[in-house]
């Protein structure tokens, strides 16, 4: 099965995403860092998890994987939108995590069109 190089170059920038969010989270409040923080590691696991699986299976099932991603990257700018109004992160961490966020939303935009359907088809 010939791999999508978006899925591949996707992969590594998740990776960043979440080496990036866990020394942020980390200096979470102590009962943030259990909530919030909790929830955030947990879909950014997800997120990952799903688009290895997506590049294991057959082309047709993806969407379905894809579109749970993308809910996965909407879910976590909620949250990061949640921590940057509770000024529990600052405006220059807010903005990084959201551009490294979109990376991944474009490619995932990219593997979703390139399966020649409408993203939320």
């Amino acid at each position: 099965m010939v791999k999508n190089n978006n899925e591949l170059i996707m992969i590594p920038k998740i990776e960043k995403y979440i080496e990036y969010m866990l020394t942020v989270l980390l200096k979470l409040p102590r009962t943030e860092k259990f909530s919030i923080g909790t929830e955030i590691k947990t879909s950014m696991y997800e997120m990952l998890k799903n688009v290895l699986l997506a590049s294991k299976i057959d082309k047709n099932k993806r969407l379905q994987i894809y579109n749970i991603v993308d809910s996965h990257i909407y879910y976590q700018r909620i949250c990061i939108r949640i921590l940057y109004n509770h000024k529990w992160i600052d405006e220059k961490k807010y903005k990084y995590s959201n551009e490294l966020l979109s990376e991944i939303g474009k490619i995932l935009g990219g593997l979703i069109k390139s399966l020649g359907v409408k993203k939320y088809a």
